[in-house]
């Protein structure tokens, strides 16, 4: 007996509704991009290893799925590693080759691979599914998208500014209202760590403060203490425990805790300066929030960083993210060249949208009208119609098998199709078609004309 065919776990089946609606997304998120003038690049789903290798840090490289090489991948292996049964060793002479774990190193490697060819600044993005050997849970999977916006070549802070806009389009368009977008500042961390003596525990600090609404000012002051922070440090950052007001007002209370950090005051300024010109250009639907905890990614940006909140409604994750970095392409030997970008996650946006309704119902929609067919000459009558139906962009379709009336208007049923078209020798005869509601039950006799105009 045959086995039961399955997927690989943390991988997904989409039916044609789930399809449809995450073309929905991409179609708005990729019509944004190209508004905002990003232009698209693909790159390749695996990579060379070295490329991928070494870029995300030790717990990173475990999550990256290897490419056996092709044929004997044995007849080249590391004997002695083979016998010791080191498969951390082993793996760099059987697998070459390695799916790709995000789109930004890919990215990278693209910049320096083209540089000669490339416009500075580039803005590119790229839409395409990316792989993680993680241990799969709810909204966690092997198998997903990635949606990513970056400039490179600009230290511009104009870059920032438009990047928020972007965001807010998007969810404009979504029809995602009061999504908030957090920003923060990898100098204003630097600076604060510098400020009360802790500049050697910067990622303890931030780690700890990170998870402020999770267990709370003594929760944090205790796991500080523990990492070896010390009092009379915690005393010093005491404002950030209680960090409220507007945007301004966080800004001013930032400049009069980090006036004795040149780098600290950096940051304030970078952040005064995208967030006065948003708050000035305005923004549609999203609430923007300078959030001092925002610790994303410490070990690559090194300017502003982004967060993104679904409506207070929906109880979710961030649904994008990003940042500046100003070395993106050194890890591949062209230092300074500066970036800033940030992504969209598909899957999450998806369950917000799905969870609040906001999918318009012709995203789903199947066919507008289903022909019946009753026989050969029937059929044909019917497909000079469709031809031209089709022509005018109204998506019909033909039963493609003589089977039972009753079977076809149940198929028609069974796919949400709202109207049966009926041939018979009459309506051949008079050039017409009888058009039947089946949601109504009514049916009239109509010619191809009103047939486009009611199907449209």
């Amino acid at each position: 007996m045959a086995s039961k065919p399955s997927i690989p776990k943390g991988t997904r089946d989409f039916s044609p509704a789930e399809v449809a609606k995450r073309q929905y997304i991409i179609q708005i998120i990729k019509s944004n991009f190209e508004k905002f003038g990003f232009q698209p690049i693909e790159t390749p789903s695996f990579e060379n290893s070295e490329t991928l290798m070494g870029k995300y840090g030790e717990e990173g490289d475990r999550l990256i799925f290897k490419i056996l090489n092709s044929g004997d991948y044995l007849a080249k292996a590391n004997a002695e590693y083979l016998d010791a049964k080191d498969s951390t060793r082993l793996t760099s002479s059987i697998s070459e080759k390695a799916l790709r774990y995000d789109l930004t190193v890919p990215f990278a490697r693209y910049v320096v691979q083209h540089q000669n060819e490339i416009e500075f600044p580039f803005k590119r993005y790229q839409i395409q599914p990316v792989w993680r050997a993680d241990r799969p849970q709810k909204g966690r999977f092997r198998e997903f998208f990635q949606c990513d916006a970056d400039v490179v070549g600009s230290k511009s802070l104009w870059q920032e500014v438009e990047l928020i806009q972007l965001y807010d389009s998007v969810f404009t368009a979504l029809g995602l209202q009061g999504a908030t977008i957090k920003i923060n500042n990898r100098k204003i961390l630097s600076g604060i760590a510098e400020v009360i003596g802790a500049s050697d525990k910067l990622i303890d600090f931030t780690v700890a403060l990170d998870k402020l609404d999770k267990i709370g000012e003594d929760g944090v002051k205790k796991e500080m203490i523990e990492k070896g922070i010390s009092e009379e440090a915690i005393i010093k950052v005491q404002p950030l425990f209680n960090f409220t007001g507007t945007i301004s007002e966080k800004i001013e209370k930032l400049s009069v805790l980090l006036s004795a950090s040149e780098e600290g005051m950096k940051g304030v300024e970078e952040l005064r300066f995208i967030c006065d010109n948003v708050l000035n250009l305005g923004l549609s639907t999203a609430n923007l929030d300078l959030d001092v905890t925002l610790a994303r990614g410490l070990n690559y940006y090194t300017g502003a960083i982004f967060e993104v909140a679904a409506p207070k409604t929906v109880a979710m994750g961030s649904i994008g993210g990003g940042g500046r970095y100003d070395d993106l392409t050194g890890i591949f030997g062209l230092k300074n060249i500066s970036g800033v970008g940030i992504s969209f996650g598909l899957d999450r946006i998806y369950l917000v949208i799905e969870e609040l309704g906001l999918f318009p119902e012709a995203v789903t929609s199947t066919s507008k009208a289903l022909f019946i067919n009753y026989g050969e000459k029937e059929a044909f009558y019917s497909m000079k119609a469709i031809k031209e139906l089709r022509e005018s962009g109204i998506k019909v379709e033909l039963y493609p098998d003589n089977a039972k009336v009753a079977k076809q208007f149940q198929h028609a049923d069974k796919r949400f199709i709202p109207y049966a078209v009926i041939v018979g020798d009459e309506e051949m005869n008079n050039n017409q078609y009888s058009l039947k509601n089946l949601i109504s039950g009514e049916q009239k006799k109509v010619s191809l004309n009103e047939l486009k105009e009611i199907l449209k």
